[in-house]
């Protein structure tokens, strides 16, 4: 698991200076900045927006009893998104714009889902209870 960080940790920003430069070449320094800043923008934008909005579906199921786990897995997926878009770069942006996005979110929440109950029926993961 360390590994598999520290390599993450290490290919992302290697991957970022490449887009960022390899952009730049392309249409210049200035739109390369515009682009990104751009791209930030609209990541906040969607942040607030679908972060609003499932607040709001959190706060409805708290109130009538029920526990609000689709609605708490979106908040994190789109926490997630939003630490993506705070890193400058257009690999870094995409990520995080594919996890603000719900129909894209769909398909992460169906893969983690799937990935859960693999783990689980192998027997990846075990469930103790303290009292």
């Amino acid at each position: 698991m360390f590994f598999r960080l520290f390599l993450i940790l290490l290919i992302v920003p290697v991957i970022e200076i490449y887009l960022i430069i390899k952009v730049g070449q392309v249409i210049g320094g200035a739109a390369t900045v515009a682009i990104l800043l751009l791209m930030s923008m609209t990541g906040a934008w969607l942040i607030r927006h679908q972060g609003g909005r499932v607040l709001t579906q959190i706060r409805d199921e708290l109130s009538q009893g029920r526990l609000p786990a689709a609605q708490l897995l979106d908040g994190a997926l789109i926490f997630i998104g939003g630490v993506l878009l705070t890193t400058p770069g257009f690999f870094t942006d995409f990520l995080g714009i594919f996890f603000l996005i719900p129909a894209t979110r769909r398909f992460i929440k169906l893969w983690l889902g799937l990935w859960l109950q693999n783990k689980i029926a192998r027997g990846g993961f075990v469930v103790r209870r303290h009292f």
